[in-house]
């Protein structure tokens, strides 16, 4: 089923690497491979990025960023092939997630001999504008056709456990997911607090939303790093936050 109704569908800036994902879930589809296999597969990715962004091989460090974006499609792809929804493997995504996006940074950091306290401001910035796409999209995606199984507008109680996983894991997996976007939740909600209200938002908002969806964070990193910008990714992510007001501002007055 697709997340969106056909009138609601958008071009996504950050989604570049679904087909890639569809392919890779078709493949592994009537195998033994799971959607948390994948999962650990696109964490992988991520780490190898880390150790050539490390060693300064910056065409390898984003060659396997972006490796890594169209792997992290695919195991939600290949989770509804499968009919095998979890808040496990929503839960361990969303946790990878957050844990590269911090390595990536301290990465770039430690080559660049940039601020840790600008890296740290980078980091808060970049989970602000990914919650804030998320936080848009479910909502759209439940208006849409009333969600998916394991994404809510407000994840603020331990959901119970799908078939198939144990309640143990997902307890301590929503634990985690709640130490570490908590915050970031938070704090995008008290600033649009009657976004859930909206009937529908517009396609050309939502592409122009798309921009801070984790994978159009990550493709802006892949392009500065061979390109001899690694200086600047710090403060081009801070900067970029800004535009997180600008996004509210436009959806509070033109989107009812």
């Amino acid at each position: 089923m697709s997340k969106l109704a056909a009138e609601d569908k958008f071009l996504d800036l950050s989604d570049y690497g679904r087909s890639f994902g569809r392919f890779i879930a078709h493949q592994l589809k009537d195998t033994c491979f799971t959607p948390i296999h994948v999962t650990l597969l696109f964490g992988l990715s991520g780490l190898i990025a880390i150790y050539c962004i490390l060693t300064n091989h910056y065409l390898l460090a984003g060659f396997f960023i972006l490796l890594k974006s169209g792997i992290d499609a695919a195991d939600g792809e290949l989770a509804r092939l499968k009919k095998t929804p979890s808040y496990s493997g929503r839960y361990l995504d969303s946790v990878f997630d957050i844990v590269l996006n911090f390595f990536f940074l301290m990465a770039i950091c430690y080559v660049s001999e940039t601020s840790i306290w600008f890296t740290i401001m980078a980091f808060i910035g970049i989970q602000l504008q990914g919650t804030l796409y998320n936080y848009y999209y479910v909502i759209l995606r439940t208006k849409s056709v009333g969600g998916d199984s394991t994404s809510k507008i407000f994840e603020y109680k331990t959901p119970k456990a799908l078939p198939g996983e144990r309640q143990q894991s997902v307890n301590i997996l929503f634990g985690i997911y709640t130490i570490v976007y908590g915050a970031f939740d938070k704090i995008i909600h008290a600033l649009d607090q009657e976004a859930y209200k909206v009937k529908s938002f517009p396609n050309w908002f939502m592409t122009l939303l798309s921009i801070y969806g984790l994978g159009f964070q990550l493709l802006i990193i892949a392009l500065m790093l061979p390109l001899g910008l690694i200086e600047f990714i710090i403060p081009f992510f801070i900067a970029y936050t800004i535009l997180i007001f600008v996004l509210i501002g436009i959806r509070k007055v033109f989107i009812k």
